[in-house]
């Protein structure tokens, strides 16, 4: 029998790496790091939640500074007009924490990453879909147009999307996907992005997974 494996965390370690980097965390701090991690990942993605935020990684340095980096399509809208919406941001979090009774680290710090080539980043591709789907767009529609779009995207050689539940208002939830291209998922050295979401309809939620296959990275 087979078993359905998550594609980033099955290429942990070989192509990809962690979200959350401690290399200078206290061994005994483990429980409050992640705690911290969870709270404010999840404070974020509620928080930008429009703005079209593909990953949230942390990082911690020697000089106990906590690092947030968020990878948008939308960093003029994060960053707002002369940073202030990065200062927002953060008092937010600091507030957060101390709602949360966690240990607040020595000094936040958020960079925010502008992609590019927004078809090829599964993320960027899965808030589409959301939008598309709460602004009540038809279902066949949305899944045709995106997909021709990240086919046109340069690098990308395969996509497929995925959505499950109340299709189209119907009474009974089914499984629609459109795939085009090759998603090779047992190979370790292929770039696959892979992103899940949720879209909030008026009938019921609709699941949404995407994976877009970028092509083999090969390491000496």
């Amino acid at each position: 029998m087979t078993h359905k494996i998550n594609p980033n965390a099955h290429r942990l370690g070989v192509i990809r790496t962690w979200k959350s980097k401690w290399s200078f965390a206290d061994k005994n701090a483990y429980k409050g790091n992640l705690k911290l991690d969870f709270f404010v990942r999840d404070f974020i993605e509620k928080k930008l939640r429009n703005f079209y935020v593909s990953s949230i990684s942390f990082s911690r340095d020697s000089k106990e500074n906590y690092i947030i980096n968020i990878a948008t399509s939308r960093a003029g809208m994060i960053a707002g007009r002369d940073g202030k919406g990065v200062e927002n941001l953060i008092k937010d979090i600091k507030k957060i924490i101390k709602k949360k009774g966690l240990e607040a680290p020595k000094d936040i710090k958020i960079n925010i990453e502008d992609i590019k080539a927004v078809y090829s980043d599964a993320g960027i591709v899965t808030a589409e879909v959301i939008e598309s789907l709460e602004k009540r767009m038809p279902f066949k529609r949305v899944l045709k147009g995106i997909t021709e779009n990240v086919m046109r995207e340069r690098g990308v050689q395969g996509v497929k999307i995925s959505l499950s539940g109340r299709l189209g208002g119907a009474d009974m939830a089914r499984k629609e996907f459109i795939k085009k291209g090759r998603i090779p998922l047992s190979t370790f050295r292929a770039d696959i992005d892979y992103r899940e979401g949720r879209a909030n309809l008026a009938y019921g939620v609709i699941g949404i997974k995407v994976w877009i296959y970028r092509g083999d990275i090969f390491k000496k």
